[in-house]
């Protein structure tokens, strides 16, 4: 009895009436005219408007990046994935859904190779915290809808590691190697090319280049006189995705005579005119036709 008097006092109000608690509660003075508000916005915008702000918060992310140091090759690859996935489904990115991101990249959107997959993956998820930090209130007030990244923690692709455990050889068994290379020279078929190629390995394990910016080294480029053993510029792969640039390389006292025999003894046995500033200075063995006419 207890029970069911202390039920009927629990709807039994000042007023004296029954159910009196199931009536809506009152809002709060100024609550009112904020939902009215945004109401009001959600209700006259249109897909329209949708795209429109799609194309603001691209252009808006990609002058920030720019403004961090990247190239335009890599401001490209930061938003492909989002207008990629977006244009598959006809949708603004914000109305994307983990189950249609999912769907996309284990069928008609799967790269083959699953380190591409992780990059797609996290540029889409980068792109999300851009527009949480700077048009997750604008988005849902204009359009109702609230930023949450399709990425979450179930198809997050995970670091597998692509290049395995690799483990760099001795000093000792380095200096081995590259001096049993220069006994094989004398008795290589084409001299001065093999030449070429072991100065070239040697160079990138003096100076720490990459194989690939020697190979855009012109004879000017080389600078004997600046610092203690000379120097020479190499254009390649910049710092933190910010494009290919200029810098320079260190010769150092090992690598300064290895080049110097090298431009002495070898370097003019090509064909091309070695005198050339601008001529490489790891040529080809063939000419291109259009010089060779």
């Amino acid at each position: 009895m207890a029970d069911s008097g202390s039920r009927r006092f629990s709807l039994i109000t000042a007023e004296g009436g029954v159910g009196a608690m199931e009536r809506p509660r009152e809002p709060e003075p100024g609550q009112g005219d904020v939902l009215t508000l945004q109401r009001r916005a959600f209700e006259s915008s249109t897909e329209a408007d949708e795209r429109a702000l799609f194309q603001d918060t691209m252009a808006e992310y990609c002058w920030t990046r720019d403004v961090a140091g990247l190239s335009a090759k890599t401001l490209d690859a930061l938003v492909q994935p989002v207008v990629e996935v977006c244009s598959f489904y006809g949708v603004v990115p914000w109305r994307l859904t983990s189950r249609q991101v999912d769907k996309y990249f284990s069928g008609a959107g799967k790269p083959g190779r699953h380190a591409t997959m992780r990059s797609k993956m996290n540029r889409i998820d980068s792109y999300f915290a851009f527009l949480e930090q700077r048009y997750a209130g604008e988005i849902l007030r204009c359009f109702g809808a609230a930023i949450q990244s399709p990425v979450d923690s179930f198809n997050r692709p995970e670091h597998r590691g692509d290049f395995g455990l690799r483990i760099p050889s001795s000093v000792r068994a380095t200096k081995e190697f590259f001096a049993s290379w220069r006994d094989a020279l004398p008795s290589a078929r084409k001299y001065p090319v093999a030449v070429r190629n072991y100065v070239m390995s040697k160079l990138t394990y003096i100076s720490r280049v990459r194989a690939a910016e020697l190979c855009s080294v012109r004879m000017g480029d080389v600078h004997w006189e600046s610092g203690q053993w000379g120097r020479f510029l190499v254009f390649g792969k910049g710092a933190n995705g910010s494009g290919p640039r200029e810098r320079e390389a260190y010769l150092f006292a090992e690598g300064r005579a290895l080049l110097w025999w090298y431009v002495e003894e070898i370097r003019g046995e090509f064909r091309d005119d070695a005198a050339d500033p601008h001529a490489p200075l790891f040529p080809s063995e063939r000419i291109p036709k259009s010089i060779a006419r």
